[in-house]
């Protein structure tokens, strides 16, 4: 090994503590959500109850959805076969744009590769644009949004999570005659609490800021045919711009945008994470849009969710075991401690065939680890039982704090 490479090396070494572990699952098409993992003693794959999947209406395996995929890849094949702007826009790529646009009731939409690039290609233009850009972000704002900003170049004013009185206080500080954009989630990936819409709409109003609203947690599975959170509060048209996810709610992957066209159309003509990739493989852009139609004309999905996050909030308020929020069907279990974090999921898993995440620095702060467990749609009242029993049991084994 060359010198050069040794130092690079031992600089890179000083990461170690930050060393992930990425468990491999195979997950059973038809039997969600159960999957495989790794090899049992008898050399069989073992069965286990994944309780943290982002596939929340376990989409990912409806027989609508796969259907389409597998009925796009006869058409067209595996891949795009180039970007979006030179041969690789696909007739599922405009009629997945169309349906997401309607869905949100904006004029228009454009899909990414991933939602980490909707939102760092998204913000990236549409802060960085006009001239002496104001924006207001909420601290707890996901990394996406973060890089978005930053390489925007736009000045950014960071207020107290859901703190709208701070946000205030930042609005009205700054030159009235500047363009502001505030940018917040709707529900927030790492404690489940749901921002204050309307205050922040109202905000928006006095202020004549433009808005930016993350759904990604909340598309599929909240509002009127799973619009999300500003849609069940009826206050959709009072947000310019939404994005949301397609790899969450609907069980596929991919991000997008929607608002009015001006905007949608300046972030597709400028946007470097959308300009410079290969365009989303047609039976994914298919898959997708079978996921929208179903979750927009069947409600199903999103009852048996909510039934199943009422019933563990309230199996974990009589164990009296703490955690983060009850507004939404993340469900973040406090540790607090990173080790016992670690403990407690390798416990569930390796007792009692269920997993969940720990999530520790730099996902949530030190200090405030949990695990962060998400009931799914097509969990049983029977399983939700189980999981509380298991997690009960290993609050006590370790010792873990208690509330009340």
């Amino acid at each position: 090994m060359s010198s050069h490479l040794e130092h690079f090396a031992g600089v890179m070494a000083g990461i170690g503590d930050s060393k992930r572990d990425f468990l491999e699952l195979g997950r059973c098409a038809g039997r969600f959500p159960t999957a495989d993992l790794g090899a049992a003693p008898d050399g069989g794959p073992s069965p286990v109850s994944v309780w943290c999947s982002n596939d929340y209406l376990g989409m990912g395996e409806h027989p609508a959805v796969m259907a389409a995929m597998h009925r796009a890849i006869d058409e067209h094949g595996a891949g795009a076969g180039g970007s979006r702007n030179i041969g690789g826009t696909n007739p599922y790529h405009n009629r997945l744009e169309r349906e997401l646009a309607d869905l949100h009731g904006k004029d228009d939409a454009v899909i990414f590769s991933s939602g980490y690039t909707a939102n760092e290609g998204s913000l990236s233009v549409l802060a960085g644009h006009p001239v002496n850009c104001q924006v207001f972000s909420d601290e707890l704002n996901h990394a996406s949004i973060i890089d978005g900003l930053r390489h925007s170049g736009a000045t950014k004013h960071i207020f107290r999570h859901n703190d709208t009185a701070h946000l205030a206080e930042l609005l009205a500080a700054a030159d009235p005659t500047a363009p502001k954009l505030i940018v917040v989630e709707s529900v927030y990936s790492m404690n489940g609490d749901v921002a204050p819409l309307a205050d922040i709409a109202d905000l928006a109003d006095r202020h004549g800021a433009t808005t930016y609203l993350d759904e990604v947690h909340a598309v599929g599975m909240y509002g009127p045919e799973g619009a999300g959170i500003a849609a069940r509060e009826g206050l959709a048209d009072r947000f310019t711009l939404i994005m949301g996810t397609l790899g969450k709610g609907f069980g596929t992957a991919g991000g997008y945008l929607a608002g009015p066209a001006p905007l949608v159309e300046a972030v597709r003509a400028l946007a470097r994470s959308f300009i410079f990739t290969t365009s989303t493989p047609p039976a994914l852009a298919a898959a997708a849009l079978a996921a929208v139609r179903h979750l927009r004309g069947c409600g199903t999905e999103r009852k048996a969710l909510g039934e199943n996050a009422r019933q563990l909030h309230r199996a974990l308020r009589e164990a009296r075991i703490p955690f983060l929020s009850d507004r939404s069907h993340i469900i973040s279990v406090l540790v607090g401690e990173e080790a016992a974090c670690r403990r407690a999921s390798a416990m569930l898993l390796h007792g009692h065939g269920m997993y969940v995440q720990a999530i520790n620095a730099p996902s949530v702060r030190r200090g405030e680890e949990i695990l962060r467990v998400a009931p799914s749609a097509k969990h049983t009242e029977q399983d939700v039982r189980d999981f509380a029993a298991a997690l009960d049991g290993v609050w006590a084994q370790l010792e873990l704090p208690r509330v009340g």
